[in-house]
Order: C-alpha cells, then structure tokens, then sequence
C-alpha cells in the first residue's frame, strides 16, 4: 500500500506470515469463484452498473449501485461507494493557518486511506489502522479504532498526528473525475487532500488471483531489434505455512507490473495479484511455460516484496 523501502546491502528477508494468510486467501477466493458459478446455474443475475466493481461480483469492500428497477441509492451510499472504489493518497496537509504541515511534507505519497462498506483503513507507511465509521451527509464520524502494534521509528509521531486527526468527526467535499480529489476538514481545522486511484478490482472489474513471481536481476532483451528490455520471472509456490516448496523454470515477461520498479541490483520475490482482461479466462500459476503468451491477457499489480536479496 505504501511506497518501497529502501534495501540494505546483502540483506534478505522473508515474510512466512504474509505469504501463509495470502495462500489462505487465494484458497478463499477461489471457493468463492466455485460457489457463484453454482448460483449463475441456477438463477437469473441482473445486468449490474459500472458503479459495481466487478461485471458479475461485488466485493466485500464495495457496495452495490442502483440497479434497474431497484430503489435509487441515498447519497451517503453512492458517495461510499465512490469512496470505496478508489484507494487514496494524500497529497497535502494544512494547519488552521492554512500553513503545510511539515510531519507530512515528505511522505505524502505513502499516506494513505482505503474505504471499506463499514470500516476505513489508512496508514504512513507502518502500521495499519482500521476504524468503524459513519457518513451522514457529507459529515464523517469515526471510532473503534484498531491497529497493529509495530514500532515506527521516525515514523511514530506522524503516525500519531493522523491517528488524532482521522479520529472523530470531519467534513468532507468529492471532487469527481478520472482521478477525484478528496478533502477532509478535521475538528482541528486541519485540511487533508487525498487523490483516489481505482483499485485494481474496480479497475480490471475482475477478482484478483494471488501469485508469487521470483524476479531475476538481470533483464533480458525480448524484441527483433533488441532494443526492449524485459523481466526473467519464475512462478513460486508455498505451502500452507509459508514454506516455499517449488519454483518454476524462468521466462520471459514482456509486461509490466503496476506498482514495481525494477533495479537491476536485486533478486526478488513478490506478491501479486493477477487480473483478468475482458472475458479470458484465469490459467493456474504453476501452467505457466517459458514462453509463456497468455501475459497480455491480465494486468499484473504488485501487492507485496516477500523476498530481497542483492546480487554481486
């Protein structure tokens, strides 16, 4: 969710906790695919809007827009709904003086807020915090708040200073567009700007399928003229415990990974959720081949590094 971190010198780490809950949730959402090819057998499903974040799913963080001959949506659930299909950032922080607050001056963009149905979430780049809300109008409350319990270092008193502000009420002003901007007007006279992305499942309206791709450090050339420079990826598997037990042959990837910034300098494991293009349908991680042509077919989004490592 947050920006990269920079590595240190033949450092490696590994994630088994993240790797294990995202195999779980693969497992998960895969289950779920079965169950509603079951319900698309036997009943009829309407046409959904564009509102929806999926052609044929609704997500769990995602309501439901007016469907035909459906009962028209109050505006405090078509404003969540926008909310809750982008994935903002904040851009700027300004005091009661309306002067830059200088804690956030130079991490803006790892700032971020995500909108659940029920629950928003955001974080500076540590901790994750999630906290119950409510939306009335325009006027936003919240409480309940949850966190995890990493230590932050330098980054514990900006933390705190978002935690006081994303706590009790505030006000909030839409302004809609391909990139919509967000403003936030805090009890404390603090105006936060947030700019929305898509997420990746409004984005691809599809269900992400959770991958791991070994990257090698050096690139290859992969076009006629030898002009284009391409990744060496290679599937992974875990085992339910975050074990890594196999990896695949390495191949030429011709696409891009949003989110990912390739160094060169670096051997990496990551994370990613695969997103099915127009109608095609999903192939299994572990079918992938050297030559490998399904790639155009998906969007590929870095959800995580699980794995670092410099190379001499």
């Amino acid at each position: 969710m947050v920006g990269r971190a920079k590595k240190s010198a033949l450092t490696t780490f590994l994630l088994p906790s993240i790797v294990a809950a995202s195999l779980m949730l693969s497992a998960c959402q895969k289950e779920d695919a079965s169950n509603e090819n079951e319900i698309s057998d036997t009943s009829d499903i309407s046409e959904t809007t564009d509102a929806l974040s999926s052609a044929n799913l609704l997500t769990d963080n995602e309501p439901a827009m007016d469907k035909p001959g459906s009962t028209k949506l109050s505006a405090e659930e078509k404003l969540i709904t926008t909310l809750s299909r982008h994935r903002w950032t904040l851009m700027s922080a300004t005091d009661a003086n309306e002067k830059p607050m200088p804690e956030f001056a130079d991490i803006n963009s790892q700032v971020t807020l995500v909108f659940n149905q029920d629950t928003l979430s955001y974080s500076v780049g540590c901790n994750m915090v999630s906290a119950a809300y409510e939306l009335q109008g325009h006027a936003l409350s919240t409480e309940e708040v949850m966190s995890t319990k990493m230590s932050c270092s330098d980054l514990d008193m900006v933390e705190n200073t978002l935690n006081t502000l994303m706590l009790g009420s505030s006000e909030l002003k839409m302004e809609q567009g391909e990139n919509p901007v967000l403003t936030q007007f805090t009890d404390d006279d603090v105006t936060l700007v947030w700019s929305g992305k898509l997420t990746p499942q409004a984005k691809y309206n599809s269900k992400g399928e959770t991958l791991f791709w070994a990257v090698n450090a050096k690139e290859v050339n992969c076009d006629m003229n030898g002009e284009k420079q391409c990744l060496q990826v290679r599937p992974v598997t875990y085992n339910d415990q975050g074990v890594k037990v196999r990896e695949g042959k390495w191949r030429v990837f011709a696409g891009e990974i949003d989110g990912y910034q390739h160094d060169g300098m670096h051997e990496e494991v990551l994370r990613l959720q695969r997103y099915r293009l127009e109608n095609n349908e999903l192939i299994e991680a572990d079918e992938t081949t050297e030559n490998d042509t399904d790639d155009e077919k998906y969007a590929y989004v870095l959800d995580a590094v699980i794995e670092s490592s410099v190379v001499e």
